[in-house]
Order: C-alpha cells, then sequence, then structure tokens
C-alpha cells in the first residue's frame, strides 16, 4: 500500500466517526486479496511485524485454572460444589456482560467489573454466602493468576525473537499486567479492548491495536483459538494466526475446530507456530 494511502487509513481511523471508520478498515489491500488459499506462508505473511493475541483461552488456560481457585476456596470454607461447572459458569457470563455494554445498558466497564457481577449471581447457586467481601474480592482476581498452557512462555518467547508481541484482550490492562507477571508471558506490550473502550469483535478494539504499535492492520497478525476473532480482524486486513485449544471448555466438549482455509497460518501450539516460522 502507498504510504499515501497508509497515512489516510490512519487519519480516517484517528478523526472520524465510527460509520467511516468502519468503511475504511474494511477495505483490505488488492495484494492481500489476491493471494490464493495455497499460498506459501512466506507469502501470506510478507510483512508481518508484530503479533497480537487472545489471550483468555489462546494464552492461558482459564477452565483449569477457575477451577483450581474454587477448589481452593471449597477446601478453605468446607463448600463442596462442581468447581469445574462453576468456571463454566463463570464465564459464560463474560459474553452476555459484553453485550450489555454494547447496548448501552452499561456505561463502559471493564472486565474486572463485568466480572465480578457475574461472580456475584453466582453466590448463591455456588454456596459462596460464607466469603467475607475481602475473600470475594480475591476470589474475583482469580482471572488475574490464570496459568499459560504448557507451550505459552516457550512459543512465545522463540516467536519474540523477529516479532513484536502484544496481548489483545478483553481483559482489563491491570488483569493483563497480573497475570504476565505471575506467568512469566513476555509481552512486549500489553494492549487490551479498555484501551479503545469497544470489546471484540468491535473494528475499533483491533485498529486501536494496530495504531498504539504504529503499524498498518496488514503488519498485525492476529492469533486466536477462536475463529471468530479471527474472522474480524482479517476484514480488517490483519493476517491471521489460529492455535486451536481443544481442550478449552473441558475434555468432553466437541467443537469444531475445523480452521477457514483463508487463514494465513494455522499451528497446533506456539511452539509449532514458532518452528514453522522458522524460529
Amino acid at each position: 500500500m502507498p504510504s499515501k494511502d497508509r497515512e489516510m487509513r490512519r487519519r480516517v481511523f484517528l478523526v472520524s466517526g465510527s460509520g467511516a471508520l468502519v468503511a475504511a478498515a474494511f477495505t483490505r489491500t488488492a495484494a492481500f486479496a489476491a493471494l490464493p488459499p495455497a499460498q506459501e506462508l512466506g507469502e501470506r505473511i510478507r510483512g508481518v511485524r508484530a503479533m497480537t493475541f487472545d489471550v483468555f483461552g489462546t494464552v492461558v488456560d482459564w477452565r483449569t485454572s477457575i477451577t483450581r481457585e474454587g477448589e481452593a476456596v471449597g477446601r478453605a470454607k468446607g463448600i463442596e460444589a462442581d468447581w469445574a461447572a462453576f468456571a463454566d459458569d463463570w464465564r459464560a457470563g463474560y459474553g452476555p456482560a459484553m453485550g450489555r455494554v454494547r447496548r448501552g445498558e452499561l456505561g463502559w466497564t471493564k472486565i474486572d467489573d463485568l466480572h465480578r457481577m457475574i461472580l456475584d449471581e453466582l453466590v448463591p447457586r455456588y454456596g459462596l454466602e460464607r466469603l467475607t467481601e475481602e475473600e470475594l474480592d480475591h476470589l474475583n482476581r482469580a482471572w488475574h493468576r490464570l496459568t499459560p498452557w504448557p507451550d505459552t512462555v516457550e512459543g512465545l518467547t522463540r516467536l519474540r525473537r523477529r516479532y513484536v508481541l502484544a496481548s489483545l484482550s478483553n481483559g482489563n490492562v491491570a488483569l493483563l499486567v497480573n497475570m504476565a507477571k505471575n506467568a512469566g508471558i513476555p509481552w512486549d506490550a500489553v494492549l487490551s479492548a479498555e484501551l479503545a473502550r469497544h470489546y471484540k469483535p468491535d473494528p475499533e478494539a483491533y485498529l486501536t491495536a494496530a495504531d498504539l504499535l504504529g503499524l498498518d492492520p496488514e503488519q498485525v497478525m492476529m492469533v486466536a483459538a477462536h475463529k471468530g476473532d479471527l474472522r474480524a480482524s482479517a476484514r480488517l486486513g490483519f493476517r491471521t494466526g489460529y492455535v486451536p485449544r481443544p481442550t478449552e471448555f473441558g475434555p468432553n466438549v466437541e467443537r469444531d475446530l475445523t480452521p477457514d482455509p483463508d487463514f494465513d497460518l494455522v499451528a497446533t501450539d506456539f511452539n509449532d507456530m514458532a518452528s514453522q516460522l522458522g524460529l
């Protein structure tokens, strides 16, 4: 894309209304649109300088982590419950809560606060009335303490040799910073939907990340275990890396993990991704 065209897109993003923003962003370069699905990987991702990563489910194993946190509460408080179901129910409230923000039922609300709203609804269902306010707050911050998948730290460290790596999560900045500190996740930058005040898959979340990195969307690869995340970013010009996590929702949940044919890279984990890229 000529430099003048790149600058025009950036100006549209920075100063225009949302309608013009979406219209401009949905225009992909002719060169990228012409790439056939079977194009060599090096050609498909030519010009990529940074990678942005979905976090919940892609980088960290939220279900195992939240189940473990619930079990610890159960032991400490003598509460018997299905803690895996607790994790599932807590996560199930995530999408609807963000939907309330999108519809204007709630003003902009960070994920920590949405998580607490969902947790408060689960308190009577799982016998958590025994917890003090301080203990509920600690439990709510379990999302700051999520455990990475076994390949995460090593794989990201390898990818970081060549690419700028940044989170691009609906999680708020404090949550993501604490998670990275706790788990040793080697981000170059912690980016969040909070910075755009729009949750993914709203276009503003992706475009703000690219702009903050000083890059055009075509220079960034969005990496995620969720196809919807990748499709939304691809419509804006991002390259796409699909890393499915088959057990994200538990070992007995069957999901369609077949990659879209136009995803630019498909890998079994971050180490496989790094190997495909020669790192």
